[in-house]
């Protein structure tokens, strides 16, 4: 199955597993997204120091497992610059392997999701070999073919510490038997990388990721403040000059909803029609129920945690043609966007 709209409808992709109710990137994370029915899981790949790739949303890893209670790496614990931001803590890239996988899941956002917090320091880390696996054993015992969204983090940052990506990546998918997969998809925030992976002849579909604001870092490296902008790229010159390059795009969903600075929604904007009208596909992310990361119109009482009119929201997305959606509640996302 190709990552399409062949369904007749959007696909719902679990973002990191099924992260509103398991630390995310954790086993139990995705066995339960793959349960709950997704046409895809979203797995962030980082390397270690000696060159394998790991699931996380960041190579700092602070905030997402147990390393800061363990005094044996309490040294470890030093200030980076990450694509331009100032970060302390540690690190996936000065560790190995082996020291990693001692390590502990936990929860990103505990006082959001508390429910989810309570499974901290239950679950090791996991490398991409180990997801690939997961899905495929998902797809053989639910006779269906679940696809992976491959998000690559940071490629231009771990290139200047001496860890090029590309080849990991090439080689990983390739001796997993995932290289030729039709439910394959790269995607990144740095045009570059998705073009070397592309030009070494890994087959997938290429997807670019767009923020709402700022510039890509690869570009931005390379060109300073020449380096177009997120939001150049989704206007029509933008867009043409993507035609070729790639399979399409993944917006964040304020693209497409266009908040104002009230946090009203204006949109949605043109932007699903205009790439449509050039071949690309469009994804959007993350959409989460909670009232904290709901445009203001759909959000409801209760607080930041409590779930707010996520429905309505997220039915505007669906009407506006989307191919895709990355959801944190795989079974809330499968009622609306696949029913």
């Amino acid at each position: 199955m190709r990552l399409d709209r062949s369904l007749g409808r959007p696909l719902v992709i679990g973002h990191r597993g099924a992260p509103g109710y398991r630390p995310e990137h954790s086993r139990s994370s995705y066995d339960l997204a793959l349960a709950m029915g997704v046409d895809a899981v979203e797995p962030d790949v980082v390397p270690t120091r000696d060159g394998v790739l790991v699931v996380r949303h960041e190579n700092e890893i602070s905030g997402t497992t147990d390393v800061g209670t363990r005094p044996e790496f309490a040294d470890r614990r030093t200030t980076k610059t990450v694509d331009g931001t100032a970060l302390t803590g540690w690190f996936t890239e000065d560790f190995t392997w082996a020291e990693l996988a001692t390590l502990k899941c936990r929860e990103r956002l505990p006082k959001i999701r508390p429910a989810s917090a309570s499974f901290d320091d239950q679950q090791p880390i996991l490398r991409l070999t180990d997801v690939l696996e997961l899905v495929r054993a998902a797809s053989a015992e639910q006779d269906r073919e679940i696809g992976v969204v491959l998000e690559i983090k940071h490629a231009t940052y771990f290139a200047g510490v001496g860890l090029d990506v590309v080849p990991l990546v090439q080689a990983e998918l390739r001796t997993s038997g995932w290289s030729d997969s039709p439910g394959l998809v790269i995607e990144a925030f740095e045009s570059t990388v998705l073009e070397r992976l592309r030009e070494g002849g890994l087959r997938a579909q290429y997807i670019y990721l767009i923020e709402a604001g700022g510039r890509p870092w690869d570009l931005v490296a390379a060109h300073g403040d020449e380096a177009p902008t997120y939001r150049q790229t989704v206007q029509p010159a933008g867009l043409d000059a993507l035609v070729g390059r790639f399979d399409g795009i993944s917006v964040d969903k304020r693209v497409i909803l266009a908040p104002n600075k009230l946090g009203r929604m204006t949109g949605p904007t043109r932007v699903i029609d205009d790439a449509h009208a050039r071949g690309l596909k469009v994804f959007t992310w993350t959409c989460r129920p909670e009232n904290t990361f709901l445009v203001a119109d759909f959000r409801g009482k209760g607080g930041a945690a409590a779930l707010g009119d996520y429905e309505a929201e997220w039915r505007v997305i669906r009407a506006a043609g989307v191919d895709g959606v990355f959801v944190d509640h795989p079974d809330l996302g499968m009622d609306v966007f696949a029913r």
